[in-house]
């Protein structure tokens, strides 16, 4: 998945790993994507990596954020 690639190369806390993949789960099933291999999955994984290295860590926040950044 697109989210776990990019979080390799990213330094967060196990925990702040582990909700990014459930935020990044839920945007998808929000906007109905399936295919991961759709290019929106690795915008959205890429979305959501931003906001949280901005210090963004409230879930329907993060889940908000992105998806009105993909909707635009």
């Amino acid at each position: 998945m697109a989210i776990y690639r990019l979080l390799r190369r990213q330094v967060f806390e196990p925990e702040d790993l582990r909700l990014l993949g459930i935020v990044y789960e839920d945007v998808l099933k929000a906007l109905g994507l399936v295919d991961r291999k759709d290019p929106a999955t690795e915008l959205i994984a890429k979305k959501l990596v931003e906001l949280a290295q901005a210090g963004e860590r409230d879930p329907q926040c993060l889940k908000d954020l992105t998806i009105e950044f993909v909707q635009k």
